[in-house]
């Protein structure tokens, strides 16, 4: 889901926040639910952008946990819109962390999201292509 030449993020950077002690267990390590969480926003954020309307999330088809992220670290999410059906879309979504007072980021989880689109009833309805 990266390029493996470059170890650069695919997709478009869609959210960043900050990994703060309450999001944290007691070694340091953020919570992986956490980071979902975000993850999720990111997803919902695009898919939004990209339906012209209101979306929910339908599934996580993938969730692959490469590294930890610690307190004080930038969460940076990636989105990528992999596949566009009817009424759903299919993400790839990358979490980086930029770790705390260091230039360098890293690759932490990689998901997979299915969004879907719904009219104002709360029923799936076609996204524009």
């Amino acid at each position: 889901m990266t390029s493996a030449d470059t170890g650069e993020p695919t997709g478009e950077l869609t959210l960043r926040t900050l990994a703060m002690p309450g999001d944290a267990n007691a070694a340091g390590d953020i919570f992986g639910g956490w980071v979902m969480a975000q993850m999720d926003l990111a997803c919902g954020i695009r898919a939004a952008e990209h339906a012209g309307g209101r979306v929910v999330t339908a599934a996580v088809n993938e969730m692959v946990f490469e590294k930890p992220m610690h307190v004080g670290d930038t969460l940076c999410v990636y989105t990528h819109i992999e596949k566009i059906g009817n009424t759903s879309m299919t993400l790839v979504v990358e979490a980086w962390a930029q770790r705390y007072l260091r230039p360098h980021r890293e690759k932490v989880i990689v998901g997979r999201f299915v969004m879907v689109a719904l009219d104002e009833d709360g029923k799936p309805t076609p996204i524009r292509k």
